[in-house]
């Protein structure tokens, strides 16, 4: 696991100190993260498979890119970072389409931000460090998987595709962003 620096938060995201990644997660600290769909202009979402190293969920299926956010980094600087370490990928516009709080596993509590982005498929180069593969596919496909199970996908994921597909999740939202309702998927 990296050695990293991760902001605690209270519950209004609030900065109240700062403490290492393993110490965040062994106390259960409220800390902050990112997620980024990144969407071809046909509408399919670039899907990865996490690295057999990750932890939770090896192998699993993911949201294109998700990260903690470090000390003293903004939540759009922290997703800006995670596209280019984990897709190769500089300069893609993204916008916010909600803020959330979520218990993604046992001792990791975190309030996170949701973007999206648009992307070319032939310019993606993913970290084969983090990311097993990736693949495209679009909101019905991924739905259809949810249902009929059988592919391990991340909680979290889960919990993101279901909000984006208008369904009822456990998520706490915090804030939906004003151009939320057009999403990329649909």
């Amino acid at each position: 696991m990296r050695s990293e620096t991760l902001d605690v938060i209270d519950e209004d995201d609030n900065v109240v100190n700062q403490v290492n990644r393993q110490e965040v997660h062994q106390r259960g600290l409220l800390h902050r993260g990112v997620h980024v769909l990144l969407v071809t202009r046909e509408r399919r979402l670039l899907v990865q498979k996490r690295g057999k190293q990750c932890k939770p969920y090896p192998g699993a299926l993911d949201c294109s890119v998700s990260e903690h956010v470090k000390a003293g980094e903004r939540y759009e600087q922290a997703a800006m970072r995670g596209i280019e370490e984990e897709m190769g990928l500089r300069g893609v516009l993204i916008k916010p389409l909600v803020k959330f709080r979520l218990t993604y596993s046992e001792c990791d509590e975190e309030i996170s931000v949701l973007y999206e982005g648009e992307i070319d498929p032939g310019m993606v180069r993913y970290d084969p460090e983090e990311v097993e593969a990736i693949r495209y596919d679009t909101l019905a496909e991924l739905m259809e998987k949810l249902e009929r199970g059988g592919e391990e996908i991340c909680s979290w994921f889960e919990e993101i595709l279901r909000w984006y597909a208008g369904k009822p999740v456990r998520m706490k939202i915090i804030e939906t962003y004003a151009h939320s309702h057009n999403r990329m998927l649909r």
